[in-house]
């Protein structure tokens, strides 16, 4: 195989592995909405769950539900110490509907709901779901961090290939790496933080922020393997082990331990209230 059509292959394996991990992110994190199927009166349902939403507004459920199902909706906020709240819920047109609570953003709320046909329950997660709510980012902000991170995640796997493989381009593939990512997760990750969470940085030493940490360690990685590279470009040991990194931080699922608020510290706590939503 010659040197263009091995270059070639390992760009298409770069992007195809990219794709990969961007589906595995997007299915993995605790933002991904909780979907599922319940069987009613020998029909089946679909429902969807949501746990991420922009703030301004409550969160909606929506579930088609055939004559004589009725429903519990039972809530509080995250991390309080707050009482359930609980909201009978009643069908209108064949369809129950239920309003999670708006919150500021990074607050989050806990939430369950059970279908009830007569005596028999039908709860639609086993565990309470967690929803966050974030602010709303300017899509003129989130597509180019979109834009770089992806691309900065492609040039990364595809450098790692080259120190395996040609070792032709290793320092050429590293410093596009470093600068795609000092722009989509160094530069554009804290606006988009700020616009979603209203902080530009909560991670080390500020915060506990997984998001901000892994970003901050794939930098110092990739940043040490520029300048290892700089002075030797032969080496292969410092981009192998940047790549290693940056594929270990996509691994993790994407706003894991991320920006949220917590309510025990508050000093007045939401009392408990039932109420019936028609």
């Amino acid at each position: 195989m010659s040197t263009k059509q091995t270059s070639i292959l390992l760009w298409t394996l770069s992007v195809v592995l990219m794709g990969a991990l961007a589906v595995y992110q997007r299915t993995t994190g605790p933002t991904y909405p909780v979907r599922g199927k319940v069987l009613l009166k020998g029909e089946t349902y679909k429902y969807k769950l949501l746990r991420t939403h922009d703030t301004g507004a409550d969160a909606p459920f929506e579930m088609n539900v055939p004559d004589g199902i009725t429903g519990i909706f039972r809530y509080k906020r995250y991390k309080s110490h707050d009482e359930w709240a609980t909201i009978a819920l009643h069908p209108e047109n064949g369809v129950i509907k239920a309003l999670i609570p708006n919150q500021p953003a990074a607050g989050k709320v806990e939430y369950q709901i059970a279908l009830l046909d007569g005596e028999t329950s039908y709860t639609l997660s086993d565990e309470p779901v967690v929803i966050r709510f974030k602010g709303s980012v300017p899509a003129y902000v989130l597509i180019p961090h979109i834009f770089f991170m992806f691309f900065a995640m492609v040039f990364s796997i595809r450098t790692g290939l080259e120190a395996i493989f040609l070792r032709r381009k290793t320092y050429l593939f590293t410093s596009i790496t470093l600068l795609l990512f000092v722009f989509g997760g160094m530069l554009l990750g804290p606006i988009v933080q700020k616009y979603a969470f209203d902080a530009y940085w909560t991670g080390w030493p500020w915060g506990h922020d997984l998001t901000d940490n892994k970003t901050l360690a794939a930098f110092i990685f990739w940043f040490i393997a520029w300048l290892v590279l700089r002075k030797n470009h032969e080496n292969r040991t410092w981009p192998l082990v940047a790549t290693a990194v940056m594929l270990a931080v996509y691994l993790i699922p994407h706003s894991v331990l991320g920006s949220e608020i917590d309510h025990t510290k508050d000093q007045n706590q939401a009392k408990p209230h039932i109420e019936s939503q028609e």
